[in-house]
């Protein structure tokens, strides 16, 4: 019988329904085809063909807009908002508008074509992981701008319009409603509790062990409880913390490695998967005119993550007319395939890089 799960952090209700769906090896996704000959603007000699970059790894003493780097952060070409101007805020009868100030940049994560961040290394990883960082550290600095959201497009049907390895920055002046909702959420199961509910969720999921695939000494991968998709996987710092941006070195190689291995093991059932990802970092604690308290307590309630999300199933009326989302694999199962996938890959290459969970403990 299918389940109806509550997701513990937000309002939502997901329908765990696996006696309509596959088994988890049966979702391979076929290859992607790719136009041949078609001029890459993100490959290394393309560089004219994007806005002057704003920040880049390249050799010390190369020149900006110029070959040789291995990663480049550019302005988006065609914007969805634009960080000249001011916001404009007015009424128009009892609708709200402002005129469309922002950020949209490109990280343009390796001069590869061909690069998956499934194959890392984990060296390159962790080189996007800290452009992530000195971009959203930067734009924080403008008080206009309340959110960053940081995304990544993998596939076609994830939406990706270019299949050269590249992730997303929008910096908006709001915070988006789902957003706010996961705050409010956290900030209330503070007041109640005195505790932060992303670590009282790590805590339970690591006692239950059923839906954690991979945890390493400071980060952990789970199949969240309420899976909105099928292989939805968490990942999560262990050590209560709200700030990115705060994250050292050796965090990031520790988090690279734990998405690389994530992405890698999604293979052996998607196939050529696409997916999203997105990082969910805390809004710009700058104070706001009468809101003295503005998110003044993100350091005790709120912890910062990351959600993978392939995309093998599409919403259609039903997930639409009700907010809820139908999931034909189970948690359970996706995690305890996942381990498995691992556990083949340490087998077969040695001594694991981090460690791949047993359920029960």
């Amino acid at each position: 019988m299918s389940e109806l799960r509550k997701d513990p952090i937000v309002d939502r209700w997901v329908i765990i329904a696996a006696e309509r769906g596959r088994r988890p090896h049966e979702f391979e996704a076929p290859p992607e085809e790719t136009a041949p000959g078609a001029a890459c603007p993100l490959c290394e000699g393309s560089e004219r063909m994007t806005p002057p970059e704003i920040w880049a790894i390249r050799p010390e003493g190369s020149a900006p807009d110029t070959p040789g780097w291995q990663l480049r952060v550019v302005p988006n070409k065609f914007p969805a908002l634009r960080v000249e101007g001011e916001m404009n805020r007015r009424g128009l009868g009892i609708f709200d508008l402002m005129d469309g100030v922002g950020a949209h940049e490109v990280i343009v994560e390796t001069p590869e074509h061909d690069w998956h961040m499934a194959d890392g290394p984990d060296a390159s990883v962790e080189q996007v992981l800290r452009a992530y960082q000195v971009r959203l550290t930067d734009l924080y600095r403008d008080e206009r701008l309340r959110y960053c959201v940081i995304f990544r497009n993998h596939g076609l049907d994830a939406g990706a319009s270019l299949s050269h390895p590249h992730s997303q920055i929008i910096a908006i002046p709001v915070v988006p409603r789902r957003v706010k909702g996961k705050l409010a959420a956290a900030r209330e199961y503070y007041d109640r509790k005195e505790r932060c509910i992303f670590c009282d969720i790590i805590a339970q999921e690591l006692a239950l062990r059923d839906r954690i695939v991979l945890e390493s000494e400071h980060f952990v991968a789970i199949a969240p409880f309420a899976s909105r998709f099928p292989f939805e996987l968490l990942v999560l710092p262990r050590r209560h913390t709200h700030d990115f941006g705060a994250l050292s070195d050796k965090g990031r190689m520790g988090l690279a490695r734990i998405v690389r291995r994530c992405l890698a093991a999604l293979r052996p059932a998607l196939g050529h998967l696409s997916y999203n990802f997105v990082l969910n970092v805390a809004p710009n604690p700058v104070p706001r005119p009468g809101k003295p308290d503005y998110w003044t307590t993100l350091h005790l309630d709120y912890h910062w993550h990351l959600e993978i999300l392939p995309r093998v199933t599409r919403l259609a009326g039903f997930e639409w007319g009700t907010g809820f989302y139908v999931n034909p694999v189970a948690p359970e199962e996706a995690a305890s395939f996942l381990r498995d996938v691992l556990a083949d890959e340490d087998r077969a290459g040695g001594a694991p890089s981090v460690e791949v969970s047993a359920p029960g403990g």
